[in-house]
């Protein structure tokens, strides 16, 4: 899949942890009480900006504090890999785009995901709309090629144990987050990805998540130029201990890195 490319592709992590982030509340491991920036992780985001648009990929929780962060001024639409709160609960905030923009957000999602925030955010569908509820314009999208403005967008559909979940290509980058396994018939949509970015959520293994280990196995087979690990937990340990572990081509992802494809 060729990069649409009007303009190269670049990634910003927003957030780079799991559901429940990192510092950890309540926890005083070493990674909860590192100083290091790094070790520091909101829940799991993205924002691509290609073909002179931005595009947000999952909003949840710490959505409001990210757009701040990086100074978003502007988004053109939200695609969501699946319906888990730590990847919709920020959904109410895409409002202060509307008021500020005068425009609807498009978002993209399967259709669990559609039906799961509409049972979030009644309020935001209800025929007598709440005054300051979100403006948003929805596109319900299977596991086919759909488009964005001029980007062409293919979803790799991967699973959260039992759950599908939408990863997703886009010209040379290949986004993956809440995985477990990735099915043989998925997989030739992500070779010859320059950029793979792919969870590992601690060195052991879990049920709903790739480990640190089956990560690093999946890159070997699909053979991306680079891979950035995200969705990390505490447990997989300091960011600076783990970095030097990696392969040369491996790196671990951290909130506020800027990745160019």
């Amino acid at each position: 899949m060729e990069n649409s490319g009007k303009s190269p592709i670049e990634i910003t992590f927003l957030g780079t942890g799991t559901s429940i982030g990192v510092p950890v509340i309540a926890c005083n491991c070493l990674v909860c009480k590192s100083g290091d920036a790094r070790d520091k992780r909101f829940r799991t985001s993205a924002i691509v900006r290609v073909d002179n648009q931005s595009i947000v990929i999952d909003c949840g929780p710490d959505f409001r504090f990210q757009m701040l962060k990086q100074n978003v001024e502007d988004i053109d639409a939200v695609i969501f890999t699946h319906e888990h709160r730590d990847h919709i609960a920020g959904l109410d905030d895409i409002r202060a785009f509307n008021y500020i923009l005068n425009k609807n957000i498009p978002i993209y999602g399967s259709k669990n995901v559609m039906e799961a925030i509409q049972t979030e955010f009644p309020y935001i569908f209800s025929e007598s709309r709440y005054f300051g509820a979100p403006q948003l314009t929805i596109h319900e999208i299977t596991n086919e090629v759909f488009s964005i403005g001029e980007t062409s967008i293919q979803p790799v559909q991967v699973l959260h144990n039992k759950l599908p979940v939408f990863g997703y290509r886009i010209g040379d980058l290949t986004y993956i987050t809440d995985a477990s396994q990735i099915p043989e018939a998925e997989k030739p949509k992500i070779m010859g990805s320059k950029v793979l970015v792919l969870n590992a959520l601690r060195n052991s293994k879990h049920i709903s998540h790739l480990s640190l280990g089956e990560a690093l196995a999946l890159i070997e087979e699909l053979e991306p130029e680079r891979a950035y690990l995200t969705h990390i937990s505490h447990f997989l340990g300091l960011h600076t201990e783990v970095e030097k572990k990696l392969p040369s081509n491996v790196h671990l992802a951290y909130d506020n890195l800027i990745v160019e494809v």
